[in-house]
């Protein structure tokens, strides 16, 4: 089995991307921290709409998916899951919760991650959540033909636990000589992980909810705002692309991260330019958010999208204002129902 030693990233070069993306996140992150002493209630609702967004855009990923409605009723734990994928939907929003509520808590262990792979899966009827794989497991993808095959084949089941031991020891063993910045350890970090691919299922899943509680514990707490799993799942080719590229030579060590380093830091980065944007547009004045809000799109949009860059204002005080901007000749409305969007007229 291969060895880690993520210290060894402080004698690394990084190319200008990077540098630059590190740059511009630690600038990003003192605004965040700024905005959020002002605005605690914009910052509750946009918690929420991340929430939801995450636990539906990680599971997506994944193929697992339900309704609008039933995922609202999910989350606000308002009914019970009907099936495999509301089950497996359902875990992940008591994993997610737990992450956002008690990262400060949840030191990076082997036992840890065993516990929230547990949390996870606690829904289902599968008997093996909170455990390691008992079988090899392989990472396939699918040719143009339609034709599956492995791309990649992960640590056997009796090297597991340790592999996981040793990512977790070498991972706090860099983080607390302090010499390398996180935000460069926490993808190094994550592609061993899903390298070592730990479960018979859930590995994706449990690797973004790692991702978002090493960052968070690491101080960058964007995708408690933001949803990171959103934009991964907005590109999910450029995230297995990414991750591909990172993959070979990893049994001998002769594996680049670099292209998943540089994957992760630019999803972080958007969530934080996604972040600064919403903070522009929200005013004290209701109607100017709403306007400020739909100045900032492009093409046709819904009420939903307005209602999600405005946290703190109720759907009804949205709707009354994109009236008032519909009436005043900003905005010309299209469809009915459901199907209704907007587009701007200036």
């Amino acid at each position: 089995m291969r060895h880690f030693d993520y210290t060894e990233l402080k004698n690394r070069t990084w190319d200008n991307r990077v540098v630059g993306y590190l740059s511009l996140i630690h600038e990003y992150k003192g605004k965040q921290s700024a905005f959020m002493k002002q605005r605690s209630e914009e910052m509750e609702r946009l918690v929420e709409i991340a929430k939801v967004q995450s636990t539906e855009a990680s599971n997506s990923i994944e193929g697992i998916r339900t309704t609008e409605t039933r995922l609202r009723q999910l989350m606000l734990e308002r009914t019970t899951p009907r099936n495999r994928s509301e089950k497996e939907i359902a875990g992940y929003r008591d994993a997610l919760n737990i992450v956002h509520e008690n990262f400060a808590y949840i030191p990076l262990t082997s036992n840890y991650i065993l516990q929230l792979h547990k949390v996870l899966l606690s829904h289902t009827d599968f008997g093996f959540g909170g455990s390691f794989k008992s079988v090899q497991n392989y990472i396939s993808a699918t040719d143009g033909l339609g034709n599956q095959f492995t791309l990649f084949t992960p640590p056997a089941p009796y090297e597991t636990p340790e592999a996981v031991e040793e990512i977790c020891r070498e991972y706090n063993r860099a983080i607390g000589e302090g010499k390398v910045d996180p935000l460069l350890i926490i993808p190094v970090f994550i592609h061993d992980f899903l390298c070592v691919h730990p479960f018979l299922d859930g590995n994706g899943r449990m690797s973004r909810l790692l991702t978002t509680l090493l960052l968070y514990r690491a101080g960058y707490e964007v995708g408690k705002y933001i949803s990171l799993e959103a934009k991964i799942a907005k590109n999910k080719d450029a995230y297995y692309a990414a991750l591909e590229d990172s993959q070979h030579g990893w049994h001998v060590r002769q594996d680049d991260p670099a292209p998943f380093v540089t994957y992760l830091l630019s999803v972080i980065l958007a969530a934080y330019r996604d972040f600064d944007d919403r903070m522009e547009i929200i005013s004290p004045d209701s109607y100017r958010t709403v306007k400020n809000a739909v100045e900032s799109k492009l093409g046709k949009f819904t009420k939903k999208e307005i209602l999600e860059l405005c946290p703190g204002l109720s759907a009804s005080t949205v709707e009354r204002h994109l009236k008032r901007l519909t009436a005043e000749g900003h905005l010309a409305k299209h469809g009915a129902g459901k199907s209704t969007f907007y587009t701007r007229t200036q």
